[in-house]
């Protein structure tokens, strides 16, 4: 689903809503199928909170800027998400995992 120009304009969505919670994206890949995104957010925003803004977000204004995703799914996004903190792993070793995702 996330072909074409959609990863573009994902990736433009995620980085407006992330700057708007006052959140910063360290690394960011969009798969055809889903999206890694590695983000440094205050304490003071719950996790699910965070990642709940940017599906929300991302998801009404995809839909209504490209109507292919309105036909082909009932949602764009699965209420399903990941979430990891990290401490004696580097952010350097973070980037790189997701950066090297788009090669497996």
């Amino acid at each position: 689903m996330l072909v074409g120009n959609i990863p573009k304009r994902l990736d433009e969505l995620i980085r407006e809503k992330a700057k708007q919670l006052n959140s910063d994206i360290l690394a960011l890949e969009i798969m055809p199928d889903h999206v890694h995104v590695f983000i440094q957010a205050k304490p003071i925003i719950a996790p699910n909170t965070l990642i709940g803004q940017i599906k929300g977000y991302t998801s009404r204004v995809l839909r209504q800027e490209f109507k292919e995703l309105q036909t082909r799914l009932p949602t764009l996004w699965t209420r399903s998400y990941f979430v990891s903190t990290h401490s004696h792993v580097s952010n350097a070793t973070i980037q790189k995992y997701i950066e090297e995702q788009k090669g497996i």
